[in-house]
């Protein structure tokens, strides 16, 4: 994360950010160091500060994300853990994606106590969905049918709450780093699969993971009347924000309590 471009940027949109926040100002000047693993925490406090404004919203969206990203976190960890399920060439792989979902849970919870709320508690994960893939740890296809599942779904549910994060750049600003590479960690489970990087049409499992993506309208407009490429390609270009609602009904059968 650039965080001196984050700070640049807030301080550009609100030139008396500094001001409301006294005490804080002098640890924002560039030209010293700030500890990386205090920033979250830091960064946490000076928006609450700063702007004076409810947070529940953005503490809402953090906890709804921090509980994907344990369950994501959760999943490799069992995974790696796994005897003979990851084949040896494909565990460095699984090893790096699993360091990214450790480093997004520890700095959501770091973010969200830092702005004033509680982290929600890691639930119990039950990745058989209630016996739905009762081979997920011994079946290395199902293995990758779930991570491919959960890394799609991460990449929608972080586009879902872009809206909610409109007003807070700062926090968006990390919330889209985040989805960004869990594209990178989907696209790399398709490639392992022998799939495109992409998705096509609402082709995949769980079902309820892909509903939409077959969508050819954009801003209002059906892109498949201003190009020649067919709607499966048209449908490609774009990916689709899930809501709230429908990436906890997809999490739903995944977690046991």
């Amino acid at each position: 994360m650039n965080l001196y471009k984050i700070l640049n940027d807030i301080e550009k949109s609100d030139a008396d950010v500094y001001e409301r926040l006294s005490s804080r100002r002098n640890a924002f000047r560039f030209g010293g160091k700030i500890a990386l693993a205090a920033v979250p925490l830091v960064m946490g406090s000076m928006f609450r500060k700063a702007y004076g404004q409810s947070a529940s919203g953005v503490l809402d969206v953090l906890n709804y994300a921090l509980t994907l990203e344990y369950l994501e976190d959760d999943f490799y960890v069992r995974g790696l853990a796994a005897p003979g399920l990851i084949p040896a060439g494909d565990r460095t792989i699984f090893t790096q994606i699993g360091r990214h979902e450790t480093a997004h849970v520890a700095f959501l919870r770091t973010a969200i106590s830092g702005a004033g709320g509680t982290p929600v508690s890691k639930p119990v994960f039950d990745f058989t969905a209630r016996g739905q893939f009762p081979d997920v740890f011994t079946n290395y296809q199902t293995f990758l049918t779930l991570s491919q599942a959960f890394e799609d779904t991460g990449v929608r549910a972080y586009k879902g709450q872009a809206g909610a994060l409109i007003a807070n750049n700062d926090v968006l600003t990390a919330a889209l780093q985040i989805h960004s590479v869990e594209a990178r960690h989907a696209s790399e489970v398709r490639r392992l699969r022998g799939q495109k990087g992409w998705i096509t049409g609402n082709m995949g499992a769980p079902a309820a993971v892909y509903a939409g993506e077959e969508t050819t309208m954009q801003g209002g407009l059906n892109v498949t009347g201003i190009t020649t490429a067919p709607a499966s390609a048209v449908g490609e270009a774009f990916d689709e924000p899930l809501t709230m609602q429908a990436v906890l009904a997809i999490a739903k059968p995944f977690i046991a309590g």
